[in-house]
Formats: C-alpha cells, sequence, structure tokens
C-alpha cells in the first residue's frame, strides 16, 4: 500500500530504550541466553507497533550494565534493522550507572523537541550495586527523564521488585516477572509493547498475561526455574 503524501513527514520520534542487566549472575539457568533469544523475538512486535502507528518514528537503543554501564545499541535504529549481538554476563550490577548514561541522551540536542516521550524497559534479576536512588533522582528532574514511560522485567525471584517498581515510578503499574524461558518472552513483549503505546499516546496493550503479572506467590518454588 503506498503511503499517503506527508504522513511519514507528520511522524514524531519515539525512542525506545532497553536496559539489560548484564551481571554474573545472569550466566545462572541460562538466563543471559535465554534474554537474548527473547530480545530478537520481541523485535518484530516492536516493529509491527511501529508500522502501526502513523504518528510516531520508533527507533531502539540499549544499554548493558553490570560492572559500569555501555552502550549495547549507541546509535537510534529502527526496530527492522537491529541486528542483535549477544550479550555476556559478568560482573556486578550497576544499574545507577546504566540509568546515568541513559539521561546523557535525554537533553535537547541531542532529543528533538517535536519528540514523543521516551519509552524505557528494564530487564533484572538482582539488586543494584551502586547509587540507583541517586541516579534515578537525576534522571526524574531532566524534563525528558521525567516524562519518560518506563517499565521493568524481573528475573526470577532473587530480583529486587521493589527496586523495579520504584524505577517504573508509577503507583498504578508493577513489573511484570518471568521464571522461565517461555514467560520471560511473553513479559518483555509485553512490556516493551506497552511503552511503546503509551508513549505515542495510543491505547496501551491490556495487562500482561495473569502467569507474568504479579511478584512471586508464596509457594511457588516447584512451578519455577529460576
Amino acid at each position: 500500500m503506498t503511503a499517503r503524501p506527508g504522513v511519514e513527514l507528520a511522524r514524531r520520534p519515539l525512542h525506545f530504550f532497553l536496559l539489560v542487566d548484564c551481571s554474573g549472575s545472569m550466566a545462572s539457568a541460562g538466563k543471559m541466553t535465554a534474554l537474548n533469544t527473547a530480545v530478537r523475538e520481541v523485535l518484530p512486535h516492536l516493529a509491527e507497533t511501529a508500522q502501526s502507528n502513523p504518528h510516531a518514528e520508533i527507533t531502539v537503543r540499549s544499554i548493558g550494565f553490570a560492572t559500569g554501564a555501555r552502550w549495547h545499541i549507541e546509535s537510534p535504529t529502527h526496530p527492522d534493522d537491529v541486528v542483535w549481538q549477544d550479550l555476556q554476563p559478568g560482573g556486578y550490577t550497576d544499574l545507577g550507572a546504566a540509568i546515568d548514561l541513559l539521561a546523557t541522551v535525554l537533553t535537547v540536542p541531542p532529543m528533538d523537541e517535536r519528540a514523543l516521550p521516551p519509552a524505557v524497559v528494564l530487564v533484572s534479576d538482582g539488586m543494584p550495586t551502586d547509587d540507583f536512588d541517586d541516579a534515578l533522582h537525576r534522571l526524574a528532574a531532566l524534563p525528558w527523564g521525567a516524562r519518560a514511560v518506563r517499565m521493568a522485567v524481573a528475573i526470577g525471584q532473587d530480583a529486587s521488585y521493589d527496586t523495579l517498581t520504584r524505577f517504573i515510578g508509577d503507583s498504578e503499574l508493577e513489573p511484570v516477572t518471568a521464571s522461565n524461558p517461555e514467560q520471560l518472552v511473553m513479559a518483555l513483549r509485553w512490556a516493551t509493547v506497552h511503552v511503546a503505546r503509551a508513549a505515542s499516546s495510543v491505547a496501551p496493550s491490556g495487562p500482561p498475561p495473569a502467569q507474568i503479572a504479579t511478584a512471586w506467590p508464596e509457594g511457588s518454588e516447584e512451578a519455577t526455574i529460576w
């Protein structure tokens, strides 16, 4: 189908950021392998969200954090063009460093004044080992940081649910959890589509699937592998 004249020009930038925990604990029980696979499976769904929204031009960037933080995908890239290189686990869980690195690009410039609120998904299996709270306050002090739509995915029962809840910063939203690779794909897909749609003022996706909607229930050990 041929796009209508002017549709592309009307689109506003929507920057999607994926913050990925690469700490040493992600090496256990295949969590890092499962996460790399889940990202590859989720990217086409993000591309579909981008294609179906005539108002937003979605691009992807990613930060990996362990001992310190680094750009994994530094240049804004259309979801269809992302070639996901496997992240490798090892080190601490410096979430504060990841948030500070994210904050460096949430100013004008490099942000476009016309941009939609940034969409950010955090995926982690542990507790921060650096100054997470101060970094979060610095992020919230930025106009674009305050406007960002944030969601978090908890991997395994050892994830710091309270930390992820504070990262989201919305009393009506909770982290989604995953106890195995299949749930991780569902959780990451829901979180990704949710923030992209919410940031672009399109009705967000409905509630997450029941099996990944809430924190860990009592007596669930037999049903989990992480």
